[in-house]
């Protein structure tokens, strides 16, 4: 059976892009031309009309489950649907942050790998690694592990030093190197912390995908993300990008916007790859 990440390495060969476009739909940030809909017809417009526009220049979506319960039931009935839009030609991934004990740990993994349809979810460490191996019994559906979120306080809790004078996030990073020899769990690491991520991926190894969130609205850029997070084999990375493509135009345009910026996103990720040392194999996208 194929590993999720096996299946992702295959869709990053295959399109060419680590973009991932962040699917976190903001009702006061609609387009000027949904606004006078109603918000359960404007969501699924504006949400397809995104998907449409730049499926040809990203290899993942990312739901951020926060943006859909803001909508209530109407927004959450859309999730399954959506990801059944999405179709098996992108890999789907819900941000939830999950993390609570195994039994109910399997319940959100039945919930969001079975009934919603999707590929991934994020999780967190924070009950135990009982509650991370709960989400992993399916090898075929992945699973990204908090380790250092993209938030400027993100520092308060997971730099806290432990008593060995080392800092919380990096004590995970062992044990989310030994899980991953499954081949479903990434990480989840923010590009608005560079050292972080370079540190991440050196630790973690060339093959364990990171989810990198920050680049965009959040400040960070394509080249940093490169530089730090690509693997060894040159793929294994997910760059996600949400305001600056979703919200790319307000006008009668924002579909073409929307694609216009995934497909500027794409090039200088293609571009910088081409900078990027010890690119040992082609096992990601490969500049033109």
């Amino acid at each position: 059976m194929q590993t999720f990440s096996e299946r992702l390495d295959e869709h990053l060969k295959e399109k060419r892009t680590f973009l991932t476009v962040g699917l976190d739909p903001r009702p006061s940030s609609f387009p000027l031309p949904l606004k006078g809909s109603p918000p359960e017809k404007a969501l699924k417009e504006f949400l397809w009309g995104i998907v449409d526009a730049t499926r040809d220049h990203c290899v993942a979506y990312k739901m951020q489950f926060a943006s859909y319960i803001a909508f209530g039931l109407e927004g959450v009935s859309l999730l399954p649907e959506l990801a059944k839009h999405v179709g098996r030609s992108h890999i789907t991934i819900l941000d939830i942050k999950a993390g609570d004990i195994p039994a109910t740990m399997e319940l959100y993994r039945s919930g969001i790998f079975g009934r919603f349809g999707f590929d991934a979810m994020t999780i967190h460490p924070f009950l135990g690694w009982d509650s991370v191996e709960a989400a992993l019994t399916d090898t075929g559906k992945g699973a990204f592990v908090l380790l250092h979120t993209s938030n400027a306080g993100a520092v308060d809790v997971q730099g806290v030093k432990t008593a060995s004078g080392v800092e919380l996030w990096r004590t995970l990073m062992p044990k989310v190197r030994q899980l991953s020899a499954k081949g479903n769990l990434g990480a989840v690491v923010g590009a608005t912390f560079p050292e972080a991520l370079a540190e991440a991926r050196a630790a973690l190894g060339p093959s364990v995908p990171l989810l990198v969130p920050g680049v965009g609205a959040q400040g960070a850029t394509v080249e940093q993300v490169m530089s730090g997070g690509i693997g060894g084999s040159g793929g294994a990375l997910l760059v996600n990008s949400s305001r600056g493509i979703l919200y790319a135009s307000s006008g009668d345009d924002w579909k073409e916007a929307a694609g216009k910026e995934a497909r500027a996103l794409t090039q200088q990720m293609r571009e910088s790859l081409r900078s990027v040392p010890g690119r040992a194999s082609p096992a990601g996208p490969q500049p033109r």
